[in-house]
């Protein structure tokens, strides 16, 4: 524990208070972690046995047991099915909008802690150099107030402090860095596994909507009542229009007619 000790407050308040800081990014680091372990679980995520009973319950026209199914097991997989399946009576198109929309959304709810591990990975390296920038200056100080004639041990404190806090900073960095790669590619597998089972379970909407008419399903001819005939204003008759008369035919030229003849 003396060595550890050492090691904290050889490097001075300075350094003590970016160690400090560096401590509490690794405890932050290690509870996201363990709250991603236990978060992207597969039974958590695509809990089992849900996407059978929503695909079997809308085989059979059961809409409110395919809701009931979803809302048992609260998950991913279930809020993206409930956004489907509330779009159904708009047609397919827009049930495959609201899927799209739920895997986006639960999508980047997964991902919002995961960024932490990310932001974690990118400040601890920085703070660390910061402990090394002030050693740095702490060193140099020493060999400017001793007119260059310092020791090795003035030198020390302030090159102990710079490499204690760069290394703090790495330790703290690399995990986060590598844990947020994991937990990423784990959100996609699981995204992508969710739409996969999304479609296959609301599949039987799109098969029911694209079935054609059958031939019997044709609207009856109109009849018309006796009623409807009553109440139809009656029809004017119309005046049938006769053609003029056509214009006598010319007399063609030629002999004229003999004379009548006289009664002897």
């Amino acid at each position: 524990m003396s060595g550890i000790g050492e090691i904290i407050f050889s490097g001075g308040w300075i350094g003590l208070a970016i160690l400090l800081l560096l401590f509490a990014l690794s405890v932050s680091a290690a509870y996201l972690v363990f709250d991603q372990i236990m978060t992207l679980r597969h039974n958590e995520i695509l809990p089992e046995g849900v996407s059978d009973a929503v695909r079997q319950a809308l085989l059979t026209g059961r809409i409110p047991e395919a809701d009931a199914a979803c809302r048992r097991s609260p998950s991913v997989l279930s809020f993206v099915l409930l956004n489907g399946i509330a779009e159904m009576d708009f047609g397919w198109r827009e049930v495959e909008k609201a899927v799209e929309d739920g895997l986006a959304d639960q999508s980047a709810r997964l991902m919002r802690k995961i960024e932490y591990l990310s932001v974690i990975g990118n400040i601890a390296p920085m703070v660390g150099l910061l402990g090394t920038v002030t050693g740095m200056i702490f060193a140099f100080q020493q060999v400017a107030g001793s007119q260059g004639a310092a020791g090795a041990g003035d030198l020390a404190e302030g090159i102990y402090q710079a490499l204690v806090t760069t290394v703090g900073g790495l330790i703290v960095a690399i995990p986060s860095l590598a844990a947020y790669a994991v937990f990423r590619n784990r959100v996609d597998t699981l995204i992508a596994e969710a739409a996969y089972q999304a479609q296959h379970a609301l599949a039987p909407i799109k098969r029911r909507q694209g079935r054609p008419a059958k031939p019997g399903s044709a609207s009856p001819p109109r009849t018309v009542t006796p009623q409807q005939v009553v109440a139809s204003p009656p029809t004017k008759p119309v005046k049938s229009v006769k053609p003029p008369p056509a214009p006598p035919a010319a007399k063609r030229p030629g002999n004229p007619p003999p004379p009548p003849r006289e009664p002897s």
